[in-house]
């Protein structure tokens, strides 16, 4: 074990209002190749409910919801420290959604506070990707509004994606590509000889951003679970044990180091 692991298992041990690791935690935002930082970063936040479980048995799975939230906001704070300018923060699955309804709707209205609380920053242009017709009108409609205020923010652009899965979005493309293509009077022969990739990413929920260089997922899973399967073709994947509430701020920091020390190949 080197230096650089010791001390690492040794801050791991701290309590992270400590003295030595919020020490360790500047050392290691100081030594950060800021010229190297991705421009995109993507998390998907597992964990919420087995969090809940370990850490508050005997209550519902909301309390896991209100953490996780709570940490995303966070995360989203340490990105904008750092100089990310592109977040996506993956929220909910339409798989979430056939989940028994005591269990779904409070993780809605969980969800609808936290993009109301991203919007309240007032600095970070909230973006919505999803199917919002598969949830309840009143939810959509109400985070339809809190994105909407923040549309002539310039700050960080955080998309939240809920009611999110990758072979949807890729369906929802193909239909609105085919559909402007109609409207042109482009035959499908036609189409097919034509069709660039450029096309198809001008008709995905990202269409104009750059496509994330880093996504992190935790609680141990390491699969990409229908998430940014357009977008991912060249990403970085950094993977890491703990549940999400428990994510720190010195585990996102350690995940830009990872990021930064890789040879980014694109496929070449």
């Amino acid at each position: 074990m080197g230096i650089g692991d010791a001390i690492e298992t040794i801050q791991d041990r701290l309590r992270p209002s400590g003295l030595l690791y919020t020490t360790y935690e500047r050392h290691l935002l100081s030594k950060l190749d800021r010229s190297r930082l991705p421009h995109h970063v993507a998390v998907m936040a597992d964990g919420n409910r087995r969090w809940a479980r370990l850490n508050a048995p005997g209550e519902t799975l909301t309390a896991g919801y209100h953490a996780g939230a709570s940490r995303l906001t966070e995360f989203s704070r340490w990105c904008d420290e750092v100089g990310i300018q592109i977040v996506t923060l993956w929220v909910l699955s339409p798989s979430n959604l056939d989940r028994p309804e005591e269990e779904v709707l409070p993780l809605l209205d969980v969800i609808v506070a936290l993009v109301e609380s991203l919007a309240a920053e007032g600095k970070w242009r909230v973006q919505l990707v999803g199917a919002l017709d598969l949830l309840p009108e009143g939810m959509a409609e109400a985070l339809r509004k809190a994105s909407e205020g923040t549309k002539d923010s310039t700050g960080m652009h955080i998309n939240v994606a809920v009611s999110y899965a990758g072979r949807q979005e890729l369906r929802d493309a193909f239909r609105s590509l085919l559909a402007q293509e109609a409207s042109k009077g482009t035959t499908l022969d036609d189409l097919a000889n034509t069709l660039e990739i450029e096309m198809i990413s001008d008709h995905l929920y990202t269409a104009g951003q750059p496509d994330p260089d880093l996504i992190i997922r935790t609680s141990g899973e390491q699969r990409l679970s229908d998430f940014l399967i357009w977008q991912s073709a060249h990403s970085e994947f950094y993977f890491h044990e703990a549940l999400w509430p428990d994510f720190r701020r010195v585990d996102f920091l350690r995940a830009l180091r990872a990021f930064t020390q890789r040879e980014r190949r694109f496929g070449r």
